[in-house]
């Protein structure tokens, strides 16, 4: 009798703790992380005045602290189901984090797709080219936007407009017409596109001033190739890098659907035998 019992027992009463919990962790993991996100775009966005005035926005999609939001959410959303759904084992749960991790699955391979049939049309370079100029016209206006594109161009791609630093000239601020009403940044570029000089500890915020004037020195010490050039030579040199990125991702995503539907199969296989 107590060996039939115990026989009973292990028959019944182990779902895959390895899974359960391995699920439970990665899950719990990218919820923490996703909050953080969150909270950094919200509070991006409070200090801005965004929820008070959100007229203000002028293109939202490449508002940092608008993707921050959507990118947190939907990443809070995703870890909550998968980690609670694990712990609870909960079928409904498990089952909504694979359809959602499904669609994000299809969604980005489509999105690929996409792409390589239209990188030869310009496509992808006409989407740049689009954000690249909000992202100059509306320069000084947004501070998180003009944070991101003085990266660009300083940090990551060291280049200086879309095509070069005349590209600045449709910004009000370095617009060389507004010489007229005073602007000390009239015929100039941002501080991001100048080049550091050796030794250089702190960067001279003031170094961009006058470089697109007429009769200024030929060498005007900044960067004179564009971003976009810049962008597709950046890509160019680390395209197995990107791939192997993307691979990856992808393959996680697909063994997260893998694990929630083992999971929910054992669920159900325990529950069909205590029936």
């Amino acid at each position: 009798m107590p060996a039939a019992v115990r026989k009973f027992r292990r028959e019944t009463s182990e779902i895959s703790c390895c899974l359960k919990y391995l699920l439970f962790a990665s899950n719990v993991i990218l919820w923490l992380s996703a909050l953080l996100v969150l909270s950094v775009g919200i509070w991006a966005w409070s200090e801005k005045g965004m929820f008070r005035n959100i007229a203000r926005l002028h293109f939202i999609a490449l508002d940092p602290a608008f993707v921050l939001i959507i990118l947190g959410g939907v990443t809070f959303l995703l870890g909550f189901m998968g980690s609670v759904g694990a712990l609870r084992e909960n079928t409904c749960l498990l089952g909504a984090y694979a359809i959602f991790l499904s669609v994000l699955l299809i969604a980005e391979i489509g999105f690929c797709a996409v792409a390589f049939v239209l990188k030869d049309k310009g496509w992808i370079k006409d989407q740049a080219t689009e954000g690249l100029k909000a992202f100059i016209r509306h320069y000084r206006e947004d501070a998180d936007q003009q944070n991101l594109i003085d990266w660009i161009q300083e940090d990551w791609l060291q280049c200086c407009g879309i095509d070069g630093p005349k590209d600045w000239d449709s910004n009000n601020y370095f617009n060389c017409s507004s010489i007229a009403i005073g602007s000390r940044e009239a015929c100039g570029v941002p501080f991001s596109c100048c080049r550091r000089r050796p030794q250089e500890v702190i960067k001279n915020k003031q170094c961009g001033y006058d470089v697109r004037k007429e009769g200024y020195p030929v060498d005007r010490n900044i960067h004179e190739r564009g971003c976009l050039r810049a962008g597709e030579d950046w890509l160019e040199a680390h395209l197995i890098s990107v791939a192997i990125g993307c691979v990856a991702l992808l393959v996680l995503q697909i063994l997260g659907i893998c694990f929630a539907q083992n999971l929910r199969a054992d669920i159900y296989t325990q529950k069909s035998k205590w029936h």
